[in-house]
């Protein structure tokens, strides 16, 4: 039925476990094959399957493939009118359904409760399940009170996924949905085909537009900015450099979000610019990159973000640019939210994690794992700091200089008068302050501003400092400076490049051997196909299929029936037609 010759580790062993009747936590990286988890075993076990899912155009997005597919399913949200809502219930009811999509706060209403009685379902998948933890990037309140299933249909099996946890996430989400017992999969979050990029901010616009321009082109995309306004400016300023951009956030019309997201997933070439409200669940197999104009809060949120480009498998750019700036904003915005001390805490902790990541001399892809305590033994080749290795200097001396002017000006003052005191500038503030007659004013004239401000962010970066944001961005002293004020540990400090540099680090995502006449012909036959039907190109065939046609060229039926991702149902539709231009190419 769906066209593949084989289980990727550990989908077999997953999918026997709910044939068994069990339940099962899976954390499995995204493009990594979740869904197929529960929709086999949806398939199998007696009764209908019923998946909660968050979002509308995740459920539609699904449903859409699997009707190609054959798979009788159906979807039960707001965007139907009252009719259709109930003649989807009557066919689950009569037994015409195998895979039903539900939102949380839907499935736990009473008619759905009561229908639910009627009736043995085959199994309920949980899917996003980080968004059960309060501590996750995506919390959602009504995910809390799924735990009811499980107290109301012991004898139903449960599968929780996500793409993204760490430790503490699982343990959240194992204990809030009563899985503590339940066989939990834990697979690599290691992403080989993603090249992790992060530089210096240094005029964004400039960079994102040469990373575009050199290597994205014509591609689809997502751009993430932290403020609604932000993304509506440079979603407009995109356009006007010539690419097809939309933005995305919460303050659009409903209406103009589903738009721009169906859009987004039956166009090609598109950029979505959006704020992080964006992108969870979707299920667009050919984004070329994701791009960060500003910092995301933790290390979890930006694997989530960054993983929503390539699911294909073939090669993708995770790019990013930040500064102190970002962090200084980042904590304000924590300082001023609603959550708990302990909150406010952790988060700082995943901050301060994020930062660390962003500053790392050694191969990106190992931090990044290693956060999700996944040890990656050899550096990977396909980071910037293993294709383009950064360079050190020996910073203890400047590091002791900026500490020490952080101590002697009462950790009372921002990094930009903390340079002046260092180059001994001669302005208002200094001599109103009397930090001309400091030890510390004029010590530092050897280093330039841009210098002295990579060396404070990243001794902010390693727990050296921290930034106060009760007293204006001051930054304070913490406990490990006390080691290299003394002169006890050496400080080992990257060398920032002078300029952005717009090299080239991902091959092209079509190999070499592939006839392009070809490709594009079958590009063009898909689009037709997915316009006729009002569906997106890539539920049709995925890249990745296209090009094993272009490899192999089928001849015959049978010759495009084994091609993967070639199910049965997909064979009669469509081979004739691709078969085709294969012929005619």
């Amino acid at each position: 039925m769906f066209g593949y010759p084989a289980f990727r580790p550990p989908q077999q062993e997953i999918i026997t476990t709910l044939l068994r009747g069990e339940d099962a936590l899976v954390i499995m990286p995204t493009g990594g094959g979740k869904s197929l988890c529960y929709q086999i075993p949806g398939l199998l076990r007696e009764g209908c399957a019923i998946v909660v899912s968050p979002l509308i155009a995740l459920m539609q997005d699904q449903v859409e493939a699997l009707q190609q597919l054959g798979v009788r399913a159906a979807y039960l949200n707001s965007s139907l009118a009252p009719e259709e809502a109930r003649s989807i219930e009557q066919d689950w009811l009569d037994d015409r359904l195998d895979l039903l999509y539900v939102a949380p706060e839907r499935l736990l209403q009473p008619r759905m409760l009561a229908l639910l009685d009627q009736m043995t379902p085959a199994l309920f998948a949980i899917d996003e399940a980080h968004c059960v933890s309060q501590w996750g990037h995506d919390f959602r309140e009504d995910y809390l009170q799924l735990s009811a299933l499980h107290e109301r249909y012991p004898q139903v099996p449960r599968i929780a996924l996500t793409a993204t946890a760490d430790a503490r996430t699982r343990q959240e989400i194992a204990e809030r949905l009563n899985l503590t017992t339940a066989r939990h999969f834990l697979v690599s979050f290691d992403r080989p085909n993603i090249c992790y990029r992060i530089a210096l901010k240094d005029n964004p616009r400039g960079q994102l537009l040469r990373f575009l321009q050199n290597e994205h082109r014509h591609d689809a995309g997502i751009v993430y900015c932290l403020s609604r306004k932000r993304v509506d400016e440079t979603a407009r300023w995109l356009v006007d450099q010539g690419f097809k951009a939309l933005p995305y956030h919460a303050g659009l019309p409903a209406d103009t979000r589903a738009d721009h997201q169906r859009r987004f997933l039956r166009e090609d070439g598109i950029i979505i610019v959006a704020t992080i409200a964006f992108g969870m669940g979707i299920d667009k197999p050919d984004v070329r990159f994701v791009a960060h104009l500003d910092l995301p809060k933790t290390v979890e949120a930006y694997y989530q973000e960054t993983g929503r480009a390539g699911r294909d498998g073939l090669p993708a750019n995770a790019w990013l640019v930040y500064g102190l700036q970002d962090v200084i904003t980042l904590r304000q915005m924590l300082d001023q939210s609603q959550g708990s001390e302990i909150y406010k805490r952790e988060e700082q902790h995943r901050l301060n994690a994020m930062l660390g990541l962003c500053e790392v001399t050694s191969c990106r892809r190992q931090a990044l794992l290693a956060y999700f305590d996944e040890p990656l033994e050899k550096p990977c080749g396909n980071c910037d700091s293993c294709l383009n290795p950064v360079a050190t200097w020996d910073g203890t001396e400047a590091a002791q200089m900026a500490l020490s002017a952080v101590y002697r000006t009462g950790q009372r003052f921002g990094v930009n008068h903390l340079i002046d005191v260092l180059r001994g500038s001669e302005n208002d503030k200094i001599f109103q302050n009397d930090h001309h007659q400091l030890p510390t004013f004029g010590v530092g004239k050897g280093l330039d501003t841009r210098q002295w401000k990579s060396v404070f962010r990243q001794l902010v970066a390693r727990g050296l400092l921290s930034v106060d944001m009760t007293r204006f961005g001051a930054l304070c002293l913490q406990e490990p400076a006390r080691a290299v004020l003394r002169g006890e540990v050496e400080v080992l400090l990257r060398q920032d490049p002078k300029g952005s540099s717009a090299r080239r680090t991902t091959k092209n995502v079509l190999p070499e051997h592939i006839d392009v006449g070809l490709w594009e012909a079958l590009r063009e036959c898909r689009r037709q196909l997915a316009e006729d039907q009002g569906i997106p190109p890539y539920i049709i065939f995925h890249d990745r299929t296209l090009q094993l046609i272009c490899e192999q060229r089928p001849a015959s039926v049978a010759e495009f029936a084994a091609i993967s991702g070639v199910g049965d149902r997909k064979r009669d539709k469509y081979a004739a037609a691709f078969l085709a231009v294969v012929k005619a190419n």
